[in-house]
């Protein structure tokens, strides 16, 4: 059925529960996993026209590190426990929905887990909806867990 299942986890609560769905299903399924954490480009405010601006990459590379480090961790032991053939990835500045897809795509992953934040309607405006970007803009399968 599967064979790679790319799954997402920005670390919070809620992917860690999509992380354990995900490596749980590439044991059923005898599949390759692939971890992404994708950090996002870091903004800053002009003052004086108050514009955002991308910052440098010398301002992103210490926290994409920190949080690389930090995200990809629990991951790498909890799916080395399974036992399951799995790599790691770090995808910096980029936006999440993006990152997941090129990622997706560039490894051949034929299945993408990941988690949504449930945010209604407003919020979702205001703060996009990655999963829902994903899952409009994926060409394979996405498994959303809540």
């Amino acid at each position: 059925m599967f064979k790679h299942a790319l799954i997402a986890t920005d670390g919070s609560e809620l992917s860690t529960r999509a992380l354990a769905t995900g490596l749980s299903l590439a044991k059923a399924l005898e599949a390759k996993a692939t971890i992404v954490t994708v950090t996002e480009p870091r903004t800053a405010s002009d003052s004086r026209s108050g514009r955002r601006c991308f910052a440098g990459n010398r301002l992103r590379l210490a926290p994409s590190q920190r949080l690389r480090k930090r995200y990809l961790r629990r991951p790498k032991q909890s799916a080395g426990k399974l036992g399951i053939s799995f790599d790691t990835v770090h995808v910096p500045n980029e936006f999440p929905a993006e990152g997941i897809l090129k990622e997706a795509e560039a490894r051949g992953c034929d299945l993408i887990i990941m988690a949504s934040h449930g945010r209604r309607a407003v919020a979702r405006a205001l703060l996009g909806g990655e999963a829902l970007r994903v899952v409009t803009n994926s060409t394979v399968p996405v498994l959303v867990c809540r």
